[in-house]
């Protein structure tokens, strides 16, 4: 693999995304919105969580204005997709229409994230769910509206099965997660995959005479020239043409009689890194474990585009700590809440759509049924009977 030598980082001209009607950021900031009131609560003014009924933009500027600017730890959302139809859940009830497309929902998404910007904490994330029709545009948006500096990771999904009926051009079967962060200083639990046995020895092909550990063989030198005490004569050597050594000589030296230097046969030194089986495999940007529902055993709560719910732990886990806030504005069947509760984190739920307050609220107190069932016609939207003890607040728009 060709490895690229590391230069100054060139910023360039920044570039921006141009379309009629678009808003600028401090008039966006400024839009009327209407009041919300509580409907209905389990535990009174104490309340942790929160359930907003009615537009996300209005809500998320209520939010802004009563006290949670810059109190959000983690946003994740996952918009429509600008596919131009119709969703409905399990009982054929709409859920949702998608139809907006083009500027008109690059405009639509991009005046919600300017707003959810504000409502991020400095070290807070915000994760953005789209599929291929609008998911490159918004990448532009999402780098004018955070920062380019501030993007971390594209992660691509495996949303779905195989599918055996493409003929003119690839199964679709994947969608994307733009990860960005409010800052440079951001929580970062790194998640791990668990080894198997096989993959361990794999990647860790040696085993330490010493310790029994095994461990795998990696240069000690880096791409790029250095002039200072990485790019001199260490025991004999120098680093290899147009690169440095990793570390400087005094760290090599003690590398080496920590016994974590391995010298092959024609005296070329590695390090040797070890496997800690207690951590795990990082987890990259390329996620084909975590497809939405895919049997009919499978929980669900019968709301369409459900998200898988162990995705969103991993989410939730990664870019927030316990005791944080959630944000989700298009909360859809609530996987992000489920995560989040799960999680010991605050959420706060906003959907416009009657079918998908219903779906959060029967996640809540009923449960999920198997994919094959039907989601029960006798949730109501302010009937929260919280079996479970959720603290929730329910609010809509006031009227």
């Amino acid at each position: 693999m060709a490895t690229g030598i590391p230069v100054k980082k060139s910023t360039g001209r920044p570039f921006y995304i141009s379309y009629d009607g678009k808003m600028d950021e401090s008039s966006v900031l400024n839009l009327q919105y209407p009041d919300f009131r509580p409907v209905y609560s389990i535990n009174g003014a104490n309340s942790t969580n929160m359930l907003m009924y009615g537009d996300n933009r209005d809500a998320l500027l209520w939010l802004l204005h009563n006290g949670y600017k810059e109190k959000i730890g983690l946003i994740y959302i996952d918009p429509p997709y600008a596919t131009s139809g119709i969703f409905v859940n399990r009982n054929q009830e709409q859920a949702y229409s998608d139809f907006l497309g083009g500027a008109d929902f690059v405009e639509f998404l991009r005046q919600r994230l300017i707003i959810l910007r504000e409502l991020l904490r400095s070290n807070g994330s915000i994760y953005v769910h789209l599929d291929n029709n609008m998911a490159f545009v918004i990448k532009t948006v999402m780098d004018e509206v955070f920062g380019s500096e501030n993007f971390r990771a594209f992660i691509t999904r495996k949303k779905c099965s195989t599918k055996n009926y493409t003929k003119n051009t690839y199964g679709n079967i994947s969608d994307y997660i733009m990860f960005y962060t409010k800052s440079n200083n951001y929580v970062w639990n790194r998640p791990y995959n668990p080894w198997d046995f096989e993959s361990m020895v794999k990647e860790y092909p040696c085993v330490d005479e010493r310790t029994g550990k095994r461990f795998k063989k990696v240069p000690i030198h880096a791409p790029g020239v250095r002039n200072g005490d990485t790019g001199k004569e260490w025991k004999g050597m120098l680093p290899p043409k147009g690169k440095h050594w990793q570390f400087t000589r005094d760290k090599l030296d003690e590398l080496d009689a920590a016994g974590e230097i391995y010298w092959s046969s024609t005296g070329n030194p590695r390090r040797k890194v070890y496997c800690e089986p207690d951590k795990g495999i990082p987890v990259q940007d390329i996620w084909v474990d975590y497809r939405d529902s895919i049997n009919q055993s499978q929980k669900t709560t019968g709301y369409p585009t459900e998200k898988n719910l162990e995705m969103l732990k991993l989410i939730v886990a990664a870019s927030s700590n316990e005791g944080d806030i959630v944000l989700d504005c298009f909360a859809g069947s609530g996987t992000t809440l489920d995560a989040a509760y799960c999680g010991n984190r605050r959420w706060i739920g906003v959907d416009n759509s009657p079918e998908s307050i219903k779906a959060i609220t029967k996640r809540f107190t009923k449960g999920m049924e198997s994919y094959g069932d039907f989601v029960s016609r006798k949730a109501e939207a302010i009937q929260l009977e919280m079996d479970m003890g959720i603290k929730c607040s329910f609010v809509v728009m006031e009227s």
